[in-house]
């Protein structure tokens, strides 16, 4: 088990805004939670008010272009760059999220008036995608632990439930009589996994608020897990003594599971997880390689979480 701790870096090191986001009109200074605008129904970035968080790595970040023009996002279609070309129409605000289930304080909550409750931080995270390729983006949002502990979960509590937005009208994915997966997408964690520092609930990237195509409004990040359980558009989040399933779990259960921890020693059933695609770097043969780390890298503070368990058969 590797013990890897990755250091600060500078946000000074982070690609400058007007680089990476020329395409997007820069509104200026924003205040804390800062209010996503409209135009034609069509989202533009907002500046967001973030404060520095010691969780950075000290890698090259991945430009913003590749960021969101490379993803995967059914609900918009199955190619990486349709998210970017068929999400102009969905419409992240006004947007509010459910949180029930096994709390004492359940309720729901405006994204706008969370974002202003809760600081918004600045964590740089590898993004590690079940499909070999990763990434190093610049997030900025909120610990989920903060607002878990906002509605007070019951000592019976024992896992995480997340519900993504069904809107067939705004995302072309959705449509049709063939569907490529069952909506809505669902995910979850352990209740200890969510409540685990690096947990988060990223309301933006790169100091600006999330593009439609990156999981508007709100979206969950677990950065030792693979980039399947970062959950988008979330709409819901349910407390229970039930494992919950998740969407992938549930369309090919031979293939993901529900931990998706990044290992790589436990090979994906059709291509090696030992190495990995860095999106936005160049090699000798295209994109570059890294080995891939247990945990993403994030083993210090995740592995206690599994300790006896078999990661092999807990996939």
């Amino acid at each position: 088990m590797p013990s890897y701790r990755p250091p600060k870096i500078a946000s000074s090191e982070i690609t400058p805004r007007q680089v990476y986001l020329g395409r997007r009109e820069f509104l200026g200074a924003a205040t804390l939670g800062a209010m996503a605008l409209y135009s034609a129904g069509k989202a533009r970035a907002a500046a967001l008010s973030v404060v520095e968080s010691k969780y950075k790595v000290d890698e090259k970040t991945t430009p913003l272009k590749d960021v969101t023009t490379y993803n995967n996002f059914y609900e918009f279609g199955l190619d990486k760059g349709d998210p970017a070309a068929l999400s102009g129409d969905f419409k992240p605000l006004p947007w509010t999220v459910k949180v029930d289930g096994m709390v004492n304080k359940p309720g729901t909550f405006d994204i706008e008036a969370l974002m202003k409750e809760f600081p918004i931080e600045e964590r740089t995270y590898r993004m590690r995608c079940v499909e070999a390729w990763s990434m190093v983006i610049p997030w900025d949002g909120f610990p989920l632990v903060s607002l878990l502990d906002k509605v007070e979960p019951l000592g019976s509590a024992k896992y995480v439930a997340f519900e993504t937005v069904v809107r067939p009208e705004e995302m072309p994915g959705q449509k049709g009589f063939f569907q490529s997966l069952d909506w809505p997408y669902v995910e979850g964690l352990r209740l200890d996994e969510a409540r685990h520092p690096l947990t988060l609930l990223a309301v933006g990237l790169y100091g600006e608020t999330l593009p439609n195509q990156n999981g508007a409004p709100i979206r969950l990040v677990v950065p030792w897990k693979y980039g399947f359980k970062g959950i988008k558009s979330i709409v819901r989040i349910t407390l229970t003594d039930q494992q919950p399933k998740n969407t992938w779990q549930v369309t090919n259960p031979q293939e993901y599971g529900f931990y998706a921890n990044v290992n790589p020693a436990v090979d994906h059933p059709r291509w090696s997880q030992a190495t990995e695609r860095r999106i936005g770097e160049s090699g000798f043969f295209g994109a570059s390689r890294h080995p891939t780390l247990l945990f993403n890298g994030y083993a210090d503070e995740v592995a206690n979480l599994y300790a006896g368990m078999d990661l092999k058969a807990n996939f």
